[in-house]
């Protein structure tokens, strides 16, 4: 039998009791007994890198700090995170897969959906070696995630849909940027109150699952709710109000207000400006004359200047709301029957992501009558301004003068 033989036979018999660090130590110590070319002798015996039997070397002659008894390896020891090696490449990946790479350029309100294998190979041709693994985990960690096609409720791509992005990125970054709160606001899907079958599965003893109505006919003395949510994108914690009753601008707004009363004017108590991120459409439509005489009110109540940014038509589902709350709120209930109201709030409140998101919920029983009209009249006296950039879906409403005054007393 070979001197390399024998090593590999006496190393087999050890090695799979010992750890990193012994094993190391069991390799030098051969390579020390065989002397000159004792190193190669071991490393093709036992399959070790040479540089390990050579550390291992260095150990037993102490010519190196050893670890620290109960340790495997040297504090600080063992492969460097890519960036503490790489302190830049965690911020080119972000200017990669900014949202002006696939025409929406909301940084705020961003996503990506460019494959992993194409950031690699663009962050290589920066000069960052890294594989498309560590890009795809290092993309969940900035909070990013691949987003499927989704059909729009506005139609078709309006020829300044970029630039309307582009638009309500420097509104809501300055915003943010001086602590003034920023929401993103939309209706969430109506929901049929009772034991109605929710989409998605729970676990329960195999074949008993829970029971629900075979035909989705309302009950008429629990109806159906309508959930308006506002998504905090400063604190990233949303707050929904459950209504019972139509989803009309007079309930979109006094969902803001609710929102303003319970949390928002506790976060900024100094805040005197007020951005909103709204869909085209809905009850929060940019052509809605009661959305805007609503949002005159709260200014008036609230002090607060407050503008507006509506996002361009075909592109509601891109609202930061619908993929950083609602979407989570579908994932938390997913299975569950909405049996009651208290149930529907209960599950709202208990939506939670990894990355910190809270939600409030609460229920809101006033009735808000659809068919409400608002003269001309009444609309001159709103103090709207109107941006030089779509003013249709830019503006910004003050409070009024004898408004302001109440707010001082």
């Amino acid at each position: 039998m070979s001197e390399q033989e024998t090593i590999a036979e006496r190393y087999a018999r050890v090695a799979g009791v010992l750890d990193e660090r012994g094993r190391r130590a069991v390799a030098a110590s051969e390579a020390l007994s065989v002397g000159w070319g004792g190193i190669s002798t071991v490393a093709r015996a036992t399959g070790l890198a040479r540089d390990v039997i050579r550390l291992g070397i260095a150990e037993l002659r102490g010519t190196v700090p050893s670890a620290a008894p109960g340790r495997i390896r040297r504090p600080g020891g063992g492969r460097k995170k890519l960036v503490a090696i790489d302190p830049t490449v965690r911020d080119d990946l972000e200017r990669l897969v900014a949202p002006a790479t696939r025409g929406d350029p909301e940084s705020p309100l961003r996503w990506t959906s460019k494959s992993v294998r194409t950031l690699a190979t663009a962050l290589g041709e920066l000069g960052h070696q890294v594989s498309h693994q560590w890009v795809a985990v290092t993309l969940r960690e900035l909070g990013y995630s691949l987003q499927a096609n989704r059909k729009t409720r506005e139609g078709t791509t309006h020829p300044d849909r970029d630039a309307q992005f582009a638009h309500l990125t420097a509104a809501a970054t300055t915003a943010l940027a001086v602590g003034e709160p920023v929401i993103s606001v939309d209706t969430k899907k109506k929901e049929l109150v009772g034991d109605f079958k929710n989409g998605g599965q729970e676990w329960h003893p195999v074949g008993d699952p829970a029971e629900v109505r075979m035909h989705d006919f309302m009950i008429p003395e629990l109806g159906r709710v309508s959930p308006y949510g506002i998504y905090d994108l400063g604190h990233n914690s949303g707050w929904v109000n459950v209504g019972i009753d139509r989803d009309t601008a007079e309930f979109a707004v006094a969902s803001i207000r609710r929102w303003w009363q319970g949390a928002g004017h506790t976060r900024y108590p100094a805040a005197t400006r007020l951005l909103i991120t709204a869909d085209g459409g809905g009850s929060n439509g940019s052509r809605v004359r009661l959305w805007k005489w609503e949002l005159q009110r709260l200014a008036d109540e609230t002090g607060l200047t407050i503008s507006v940014c509506h996002f361009p038509p075909g592109t509601s589902k891109w609202n930061k709301i619908e993929h950083r709350l609602f979407s989570f709120i579908s994932q938390n209930w997913r299975g569950k029957p909405l049996v009651s109201y208290a149930v529907i709030l209960s599950l709202i409140a208990a939506t939670t992501t990894e990355t910190g998101l809270t939600v409030e919920s609460s229920l809101d029983t006033t009735a808000y009558p659809a068919g409400r009209t608002v003269s001309d009249e009444a609309m001159a006296t709103i103090r709207l301004s109107r941006d030089a950039f779509h003013g249709e879906w830019n503006y910004t409403i003050a409070p009024r003068p004898s408004a302001i005054e109440a707010v001082l007393l």
